[in-house]
């Protein structure tokens, strides 16, 4: 599960210490939790080895994607449907809303249709992205502690991903939200 939003080193390293697979810096975009390059940069060297680095954006620009690469993240995951170079040099998350269609460039894809904005993700479409995709999907949207093993359960992602669930404030995260997040979401069996 990954851990998005982070705007520090601290709550990159509190997040790896509570055992998320994987943190994201949100990069190019207006949303109080982007961060610069040089902050992603501090990010991303705060944690150990075994967590993946993703830089999230909404941007539209090659030459964001180009300093996002600079940066050496272990994904890239992008909102917009923005033709990329292929090969493309790191693993590719692209982000479907209700309505979108499955991406054909992908490594895995991230149902969301809140943008960050915690609104709760549509369980219809997301278990239908869930069948027919080809690749791993990851649910967001409105997940947090109280409601994450219930998702799971029910829509059977390869992966959650939450931002505003375990947050005190936009890019501010709850330690102990965050703890309880990863312990539920590793702890969630299907039926």
């Amino acid at each position: 599960m990954k851990i998005c939003g982070i705007t520090s080193p601290g709550d990159a390293v509190m997040a790896d210490r509570a055992g998320a697979d994987a943190i994201g810096v949100v990069m190019f975009s207006d949303s109080p939790r982007s961060v610069d390059c040089e902050t992603a940069e501090e990010i991303f060297n705060a944690v150990g080895p075994y967590i993946a680095r993703v830089c999230v954006s909404h941007t539209g620009s090659l030459g964001d994607i180009e300093a996002m690469l600079d940066l050496n993240p272990d994904v890239i995951q992008v909102s917009s449907p923005l033709n990329l170079p292929q090969p493309f040099p790191a693993r590719l998350i692209r982000v479907v809303a209700l309505g979108e269609a499955l991406p054909i460039d992908a490594d895995a894809i991230l149902v969301d249709g809140s943008a960050g904005k915690g609104l709760l993700y549509d369980e219809e479409y997301a278990s239908r992205m869930v069948r027919e995709s080809r690749v791993p999907v990851i649910l967001a949207g409105g997940l947090n502690p109280g409601n994450v093993a219930h998702a799971i359960r029910l829509v059977r992602p390869y992966g959650v991903d939450v931002a505003t669930g375990v947050e005190d404030s936009p890019g501010v995260k709850n330690e102990q939200k965050v703890r309880e997040f990863v312990r539920i979401a590793k702890g969630a069996v299907y039926d």
